[in-house]
């Protein structure tokens, strides 16, 4: 169902439940993810699985929906040989299929628009270590006309999410100013600071008294880091907190593989929406079946 209400309305009458990880869910559904391009080499190569995966999400209960275009790039798009031209036309398809799944629900389902950062581009690892040697404006450059091309295709919200680096953050914010749609932000965090080693009251710090910033948190890290971080997050900019960790393994780039035991427990986020988080799901590794253990954690606590 389209939303009637704004993003922001609805996270003040409570907690939403995210969607979990796209990636997982597609190679449930036999997909092969080994290009660079990762998820968003399907935008062209079999959109009807993603929308597949996002229906799944939609079923289990989920009233958000991030879309598959967080390595969906121009210039990873240019190395597969893909025109600058249709490169536009997939990243607005990205919003069209998490709407057209959305629509079949019973109840409001937002999209959010993906934008990972400039280290999924490199698809190297580099989202979880920032400091690219890249300065705010280089950086700002490189986000703005994809972040212009998703804003067109009308997505409720701009995910920013993945982010390693406070300095990352500011381009990001740069970036979005103007482009009308509300954002969230969303660092990566590892032991209470971001990924780049910053602490996070200072990292935060950079969304207080933007009034386009709707909510600001965490993703993509272990659910042990998240209370935490989700409580600095609210204390320093008074905004709602997003939190979607990983199942708690970790990404070995390298070997191109997880590694780890999975610990999200649905559980814990009582104490994330305790702290503050009205925003709340998983990202890599955490499938439908969290989704609907959530959903059970807040039922109708955002119906409109």
């Amino acid at each position: 169902m389209t939303p009637d209400r704004t993003l922001a309305e609805a996270l003040a009458a409570g907690v939403l439940v995210l969607d979990g990880g796209l990636s997982n869910q597609l190679q449930a559904q036999g997909c092969d993810l080994s290009d660079a391009l990762w998820s968003a080499r399907l935008l062209a190569d079999g959109p009807e699985q993603i929308e597949a995966a996002h229906t799944a999400y939609v079923r289990a209960g989920a009233r958000v929906l991030i879309t598959s275009s967080y390595q969906a790039t121009f210039e990873g798009f240019a190395r597969r040989g893909t025109q600058r031209a249709e490169a536009e036309r997939l990243l607005i398809r990205s919003v069209e299929l998490a709407r057209e799944a959305a629509s079949g629900a019973a109840e409001e389902v937002w999209v959010a628009a993906s934008v990972g950062p400039y280290g999924a581009m490199l698809a190297d690892g580099s989202e979880y270590r920032g400091r690219y040697g890249r300065s705010v404006r280089e950086l700002e450059r490189f986000h703005r006309p994809r972040i212009e091309v998703l804003a067109g295709a009308g997505p409720d919200v701009l995910a920013l999410e993945t982010v390693p680096d406070a300095d990352e953050a500011e381009a990001l914010l740069r970036a979005v100013a103007g482009c009308g749609v509300p954002v969230w932000l969303s660092y990566t965090v590892d032991g209470g600071r971001t990924r780049a080693g910053q602490e996070l009251a200072g990292a935060f710090a950079v969304a207080a008294g933007n009034e386009q910033v709707v909510a600001v948190g965490v993703n993509c890290c272990d659910p042990a880091d998240t209370e935490e971080a989700v409580a600095t997050a609210v204390a320093v900019t008074g905004k709602p907190a997003v939190a979607y960790p990983n199942s708690g393994e970790r990404w070995d780039a390298a070997a191109r593989g997880w590694r780890g035991d999975v610990a999200f427990d649905p559980a814990l986020a009582t104490t994330w929406a305790a702290a503050g988080a009205r925003l709340i799901g998983g990202c890599c590794r955490v499938g439908p079946a969290t989704t609907t253990a959530l959903s059970a954690l807040f039922p109708g606590s955002a119906t409109s």
